[in-house]
This record gives C-alpha cells, structure tokens and sequence, in this order.
C-alpha cells in the first residue's frame, strides 16, 4: 500500500488515544446516526436479547448453554460434553478458530464493529445512557471540564449508578453460563454469607465489567483484544473491510461558497468522520489496527456528502483491490484453502457428535487375576467396568455378550444398573462362559451396552481360559 498514502505516514508511529507524553487521551465520539447505525441497532437487540434469554432456555430440564468448569459439565446447544469429550471440544475449538480466521479474511473485523460484545455493550448500551444524561461529544467535553457542581454531581452520579446497575446484570449473566441458572438464583436468593463465594465472584465481575464500561471502553479493542492484534496478519488487498476511496477523495479540498474547490477531490477535511470515530482514529489514513468496523464514519461522511450535493460512499465498505483497480476479488486462493481445511474440521466434529454414544463404558480385566472354574462346567473372568452417563436422565443398562449365547454377566453386590443423569458408576462384574465356548487361552469377546432394547455400543475385551479338551 505504498502509494496510498505517500504523503503522510506518521500516523502509524503512535496510537490515537495516547499523547507525545504517554498519557491518554480521552474520546469523546459524536453521537452516531444514519441507516449503518439503525442497522447495528437492530442487531445489538437482536443479540441482547439472546444474550440475556439464553439462560434460561432448556432443553429436556437442561440448560441450552452451560460452560460449568467447576464440575467439567459443558452443555453446547443441548448437547452434553464431558472430559471424556475433550477431543471433540478441542476439534471444536480448533475449527472456531480457522472459522474466525476465514472470516477475517473475508469480511475483515465485521465481528467486531457488529457482534463483540464489547462493542454492543459499550456503543449500544453506556454509551447511548451517557449521550441521554450529558448530552453529545460537546456538551460532554464542557461537563468534565466543568466544576463540580449540583448540575455536575447529579449527571455523574446518575450516569455511574446506572452503570454500575447494567455491570450487576451482565455479571449476574455470565455467570448464570457458568454455573447455571438454577444455582445463580439460590445465591440470590440467599443472605450473602450463606454462600459467600458465589456472593465474591458476582461482585468480583461486577467490578471488572464496571471498569471495562466505564474506565477502559475502546483501550481494550486497541490495546487488549488479541484478535485486534491479529487482524493485520489476516486482512489482505482483497479483505472486506471500511475503506477511504482515496482516489475519489484526494486531494482534499475546502468548501468555497458552499461549493468544493476546483480540482480537488470530494473530501472537504470536515473531519467528521474523526469526530464520529469511537476510537479516536482517522480512516483517511487507511486500514489501521484500532479500526472496528464500526461503521460510525460510514454514517457521518455520508450525511456530509449529501449536504455537498455528492455522491455517497466516498467512506465505505470494500476493499483495498476494490478501490485501487475497481475489483471485488472474495474468491481467493487463500479463502479457498481455508475453506477447505475448515470443511474437513466441521465434518470430522459432526461424525463423532453423530456417532458419539449415550452412555460410554470402559471393560478392562482385573489385573492379576486367573480365571475361576464354576459349577456346571463354566468358565469366569472378574472385569472392572465403568460406565459415563452423558444424558441429563437415568440410565438403565444391559449387558450382554454378543454371539455367545449361553454367556451371562453379573454385577458384584448389585444386580440393576442404573447410571444417574450426567453421573459415573464403577463396578465389579463376572462374565461367565461356558467351557466348550472356549477355542483358546485368550477370547476375544463383545459385549454389548443395550439402552431401552436398543444397542447403543459394543465393547471389546479379553476372556482368559482353558482350552475346551473337546477342541
């Protein structure tokens, strides 16, 4: 991009919200409107109220997303994941990965500008609750500077009241992910030092989102994200991303009589798209690592670029090909690549979900131990089992061993098995043969897991012997 912006590169040797002397410069953005806005709008409520509704959605009595590390119990979707899962939940993350890489190099930081999180809740909840208490960039900018009067204290005061209200409920959410809704509500509905550590943790994330919110706000798409940090090794010419059409806009010129000067180019250096941006940059620079996609300059430029007479879209969405050469090129080597590895990434996770079983057992035999002759010429071998229910309803098993009809299994102690929702048995179990089944020292045999007169899986395992002398 060399010749983009020959003229002036010392934009990249600092950061917008930070000054010569290291210390922060506060952004005080123009209160965003226009159709990308209206349009972000409708999906923040959109997300908001899935964010806040997930909770408590069920499936089957479950939760419909549960990340309960405490207890190692994962609930994707409806699907139950457990540490016996792990390879599945890596796959997974793994493919979220290449998903978001692939994504990035398409449609650039689309993500961020209409889906994070810390975008919705800091454009589309604080911040519009500061613009309805202070008002606009301006007014705002005269209240900080402004002594601390009745007029002051009340504004302030108010604004972080209610910040500290929306940190509360969102704390309250993330949690409810964790640890599910159900025990969320028995901690609040509890006196504090009846369960002291869930009462710690709410008002340990309240803190954190409160200081997020209202301390750091766009310092953590500058300087904390990691995927802010990694978009400049995934954007190429050909990424999607909000562009400046320098061609159409250079150089820039000043308005005359309401008119633009004689050979210069649309942009009149209003800089309203400065003064519209949440993070303090200028987009004429070109793609920059603080750069959400947010759009606001989008809005702002267009609404100047009406006033002027002009066609709009001298700010839009598209690409550095796109403006350069007047080519859309999404289709690209790269993209084609990715694709293809992330395609194979989700079809290996659908199998094993697919193939995936309901109750998984493991049938291993006692070490050490010999065979044991039993009346009426039979044969027994002592095996430990253990069985993983990974269903959110009680499991009554049957074991039987396939293709050996007179072969009988027995439990140590208890005749029914039956696995608890989400729960582990351990047991000790006899599997007897009878003699002339026994064609050598060591038998392979199977032993089916039946689930309501269904298969639901066969296990391998050895069965230790005598040689039938009839063979």
């Amino acid at each position: 991009m060399e010749d983009l912006y020959q003229f002036d590169e010392e934009y990249r040797d600092t950061i917008a919200t930070v000054d010569e002397k290291g210390k922060r410069i506060w952004v005080y953005p123009k209160k965003p409107k226009g159709r990308f806005h209206n349009r972000r709008v409708v999906v923040a409520v959109i997300l908001l109220a899935v964010l806040f509704g997930l909770p408590f959605v069920k499936v089957n009595g479950e939760s419909f997303m549960l990340i309960d590390v405490f207890d190692r119990n994962f609930i994707i979707f409806g699907i139950h994941l457990w540490p016996q899962d792990f390879h599945i939940v890596a796959l997974s993350m793994i493919s979220l990965v290449v998903f978001i890489v692939l994504f990035t190099v398409v449609f650039g930081r689309v993500w961020c500008g209409w889906a994070c999180p810390q975008t919705i809740f800091m454009e589309m909840v604080f911040r519009k609750i500061e613009y309805w208490i202070e008002g606009d960039a301006t007014k705002q900018r005269k209240l900080n500077d402004a002594p601390w009067d009745t007029n002051k204290i009340l504004k302030k005061g108010s604004k972080h009241f209610i910040f500290i209200l929306i940190s509360l409920l969102i704390s309250h959410t993330f949690l409810s992910y964790i640890i599910g809704i159900e025990k969320l509500k028995a901690i609040v509905s509890q006196p504090p030092g009846e369960n002291i550590v869930g009462f710690l943790a709410l008002m340990a994330f309240t803190a954190i989102f409160y200081f997020v919110f209202s301390v750091l706000r766009e310092q953590i798409c500058i300087a904390v994200c990691p995927y802010g940090r990694l978009q400049g090794v995934f954007l190429g010419n050909n990424s999607i991303a909000v562009m400046y059409d320098w061609l159409r806009g250079e150089p820039k010129g000043r308005l005359k009589k309401g008119k633009v000067q004689e050979g210069k180019g649309d942009c009149i250096d209003c800089k309203m798209c400065v003064h519209a941006c949440p993070t303090g940059i200028d987009i004429r620079h070109g793609t920059q690592l603080e750069c959400v996609n947010c759009t606001a300059c989008i809005d702002a430029c267009d609404e100047v670029m009406d006033k002027i007479e002009k066609p709009r879209g001298l700010i839009r969405y598209s690409s550095y090909s796109g403006i350069k050469e007047g080519k859309k090129k999404i289709v690209t080597a790269r993209v084609i690549g990715y694709t293809i590895v992330l395609t194979l990434l989700v079809s290996v996770v659908a199998f094993m979900l697919l193939t995936r079983t309901e109750v998984e057992a493991t049938i291993l035999k006692v070490p050490g131990q010999l065979y044991q002759e039993q009346p009426n010429n039979r044969i027994s071998n002592l095996y430990n089992i253990q069985f993983i229910n990974k269903t959110n309803k009680d499991a009554a098993l049957e074991l039987k061993v396939k293709d050996y009809p007179d072969a009988t299994i027995k439990r140590v102690g208890e005749e029914a098995l039956t696995i608890g929702a989400g729960s582990r048995v351990d047991g000790v179990f006899f599997i007897e043969m009878d003699r002339k089944d026994i064609k050598s020292m060591k038998t392979t045999v199977e032993v089916e897991l039946i689930l309501d007169g269904k298969i639901i899986d066969e296990i391998n395992t050895n069965f230790v012997g005598p040689v039938s002398k009839r063979n």
